[in-house]
């Protein structure tokens, strides 16, 4: 019984000790129950599904499950959001619009015009196993989460430290014999820390220009108005495709946060006086230096919103920030289809 749970621990520590080393230690997990060989196990079906909902918008992630049936009923699952055994370097997975890694995770770009009228796929497959139908999935977009496009100043950069300052030099010693008495030195002063530095002020936003309009009833991918959006400034343009059921889109354009100040030095403390007779007197310990003061924050960029005549019972669902900065300015007029 001893020896087992030698061996046991030894294999644990050899298999973490391969994952340290991106070795993967396939085999050895295996070896120790925590994964199955599909090679090695037979198979009857395989599903595949997103337990965290169906649909996905741009720019998410979510994690796809696949169970894998055996003939007596049994059912594994992958390993990661499925926490089981199965391994997805056993499987294989294709996808159209959205992209999978290794780690049987999908993703959606964050431009709307990928995944705008589309409807996403996945299909996976067992090598080991060509025999076996494949699972297939649909993967469907939504556009009613919440959207940020945040063009804000950069932050200043932090203050260095201040230097503490010397320790003073201790006293030499005198002489106790009250025969041949002598004082002791006096110790030196310690030098004063410095002042640390000011942090610098925060960067100023852009101006930002917003675009609005109502996508084309016939480019539609649901039974709901979808609103195209355009953000632009500094010469760079994100496109949103909001749900004004549940979706919303803010635009942030804050001044940059001013870097923190530097902390001051310490003063150095001063050194001891020398034994003797009579003892030498202390030195005095150096000031503290100043802090640095907060770098101030930088401006707010202005916003310009130009929205079509149709999208204005919508204007609800677009937000706006602009702190340190002036209030956003709204245009109406005719806006073409922004893609």
């Amino acid at each position: 019984m001893c020896l087992r749970s030698k061996n046991t621990k030894w294999l644990v520590v050899v298999c973490i000790a391969c994952s340290l080393m991106q070795v993967g230690c396939s085999a050895m997990k295996v070896k120790l129950g925590w994964r199955v060989d599909l090679t090695k196990t037979p198979v009857s079906s395989i599903e595949v599904s997103l337990p965290k909902g169906p649909a996905i918008a741009p720019g998410q992630k979510s994690a796809l499950v696949v169970e894998v049936t055996q003939p007596d009923g049994k059912v594994l699952r992958t390993e990661g959001q499925g926490g089981g055994k199965v391994q997805w370097k056993d499987l294989h997975v294709t996808a159209t619009v959205v992209t999978v890694n290794r780690k049987g995770v999908i993703s959606l770009a964050k431009d709307p015009r990928v995944s705008d009228g589309k409807i996403g796929h996945v299909n996976v497959t067992i090598p080991s196993h060509p025999d076996i139908r494949p699972a297939d999935l649909d993967v469907p977009f939504r556009y009613n989460i919440a959207f940020v496009c945040d063009f804000s100043g950069s932050h200043g950069t932090d203050g260095l430290n201040g230097q503490d300052g010397m320790d003073g030099i201790s006293g030499t010693p005198g002489s106790l014999d009250p025969n041949n008495p002598s004082p002791g030195g006096d110790g030196t002063n310690g030098t004063d820390g410095s002042n640390g530095q000011d942090g610098s002020p925060g960067g100023d936003a852009p101006p930002v220009d917003v675009r609005v309009t109502l996508q084309s009833a016939d480019l539609q991918s649901t039974n709901r108005p979808l609103l195209q959006m355009s953000v632009s400034a500094q010469g760079k343009r994100r496109l949103y495709l909001v749900d004004p059921q549940g979706g919303s889109l803010k635009v942030v354009a804050d001044g940059g946060q001013g870097g923190s100040g530097g902390r001051g030095g310490r003063g150095g403390r001063g050194g001891s006086g020398g034994i003797g007779t009579p003892n030498g007197r202390d030195g005095m310990s150096g000031s503290d230096g100043r802090n640095g003061w907060d770098g101030p924050e930088g401006k707010g960029g202005s916003i310009t919103v130009t929205y079509d005549p149709q999208v204005k019972p919508y204007l609800s669902v677009i937000h706006f920030s602009s702190r340190n900065g002036p209030p956003p300015i709204f245009k109406e007029a005719l806006v073409a289809a922004l893609w």
